[in-house]
């Protein structure tokens, strides 16, 4: 039977990854609803409120009637609040006739894979990496090329390989992608491995789309922004946004800063997919830049500690080697032994934990294709600390309870 024209949708989209995470949490507010108590350690955004004077800038722009179109590259007070941002803290010279203020970071990525990548380019992926980076890369025709991240140990966490990562490259390489700090691991790559990549860019003429959405989220060491390199205009196409720093998950409001003659071309992209981010979301983003940090650094100071929580109570679980993330606000164990003695594969614990413990996390496997995410679960600390005590001690029971019935 011949498909109707609605329903011949394109095959590249049949074969797109959604984000897992929101399915697993998807299931998790059914069981709520139901009465149960669910642990939810696959949330990927902050749970604290977003500060009470960005809200209170948004409320004033409502009430002035600032309810329709901007700028399609976003109001001029927020362009210059984004590049006094990122020149203040990272020493860099941004205009603000490089900034494009987007919808949301999401979109900000997306109008930086559009501008670049073409059907055959190969794009070169830290594997594990956050799902859109392949997903867009594949929509537009590219193959995504994974470089396993190095492990050092349960000391040193993960990093880039930069040689792995340079023998990589071929002729038919357009992009390297550096998110950092890094989803899911939590790892802040140092200076000498930012450095590196830029070398590489800058020797095979590549473009480094860059992702920093978690630069604020950094508990210990130095952070080197891609923005701190003098060169950047010529190799870097640079990410960012709200959602995180300032607890604005639902407020959809990012940026992408790009040279300024291709700043102004993908402006006509973007005009065609969204015309412009919330004009009263907007004004806000101002005020979250240029207004107190305190909340931020509030809330910093506090994922540090749930951090150290999370990490202490999962070291009580044999089985699991886990290392102290020291960014973003997941922690990505190890837990090849722990499946390998139950008996099952990380997908099956996932559902399990689900089903009988409705404690949530989220598989490896969402964030690799490769055999590498097979060995990993990815865990938010964005929740209460006496909540994670309490997820971590019913997976433990989890644990104890199948390892006991296998015997």
């Amino acid at each position: 039977m011949p498909q109707t024209p609605v329903s011949g949708i394109r095959e590249i989209i049949d074969v797109l990854r959604g984000e897992t995470g929101f399915i697993y949490t998807a299931r998790a507010r059914e069981l709520a609803k139901k009465g149960f108590k669910v642990v939810n350690f696959g949330v990927g955004q902050p749970d604290l409120p977003t500060p009470r004077h960005i809200v209170e800038e948004a409320k004033k722009a409502l009430d002035a009637g600032l309810t329709g179109y901007t700028e399609v590259a976003g109001i001029p007070e927020l362009r210059q609040a984004v590049a006094e941002y990122l020149n203040e803290r990272y020493g860099s010279d941004v205009r603000s006739e490089e900034v494009i203020v987007t919808p949301g970071a999401k979109a900000a990525l997306f109008l930086a894979f559009a501008a670049y990548i073409r059907p055959g380019d190969e794009v070169i992926i830290p594997d594990p990496s956050y799902y859109m980076y392949p997903e867009v890369t594949k929509f537009l025709g590219g193959k995504p090329v994974y470089v396993p991240l190095k492990w050092r140990g349960d000391e040193e966490g993960f990093e880039l390989d930069a040689r792995a990562l340079e023998n990589a490259v071929s002729e038919k390489t357009r992009a390297i992608v550096v998110n950092n700090p890094h989803n899911p691991t939590g790892a802040v790559f140092s200076y000498r491995e930012i450095e590196k990549v830029f070398e590489v860019a800058k020797e095979r003429n590549l473009v480094v789309i860059v992702d920093e959405i978690y630069d604020n989220f950094v508990y210990e060491g130095g952070f080197k922004s891609f923005m701190s390199i003098s060169e950047w205009r010529d190799y870097i196409v640079y990410a960012n946004g709200f959602s995180k720093t300032f607890s604005m998950t639902g407020w959809r409001l990012g940026y992408l800063v790009v040279r300024r003659e291709v700043a102004s071309k993908l402006t006509k992209l973007a005009v065609n997919i969204w015309t412009c981010a919330p004009s009263f979301a907007q004004k806000a983003g101002v005020v979250a830049l240029k207004g107190s940090w305190e909340p931020v650094k509030e809330m910093i100071e506090l994922y540090k500690r749930r951090r150290d929580t999370m990490f202490k109570e999962l070291r009580k679980i044999k089985g699991i080697e886990v290392w102290k993330s020291r960014g973003a606000f997941y922690l990505y164990p190890n837990i090849k032994n722990l499946l390998e003695k139950l008996n099952m594969n990380v997908e099956t614990l996932a559902e399990k934990l689900l089903n009988e413990k409705h404690v949530v996390i989220l598989p490896g496997t969402v964030f690799s294709e490769s055999e590498m995410g097979k060995n990993y679960i990815r865990l938010s600390f964005a929740l209460d600390e006496k909540l994670i005590v309490e997820g971590i001690n019913r997976m433990k029971e989890f644990v104890e309870e199948k390892l006991h019935n296998c015997k």
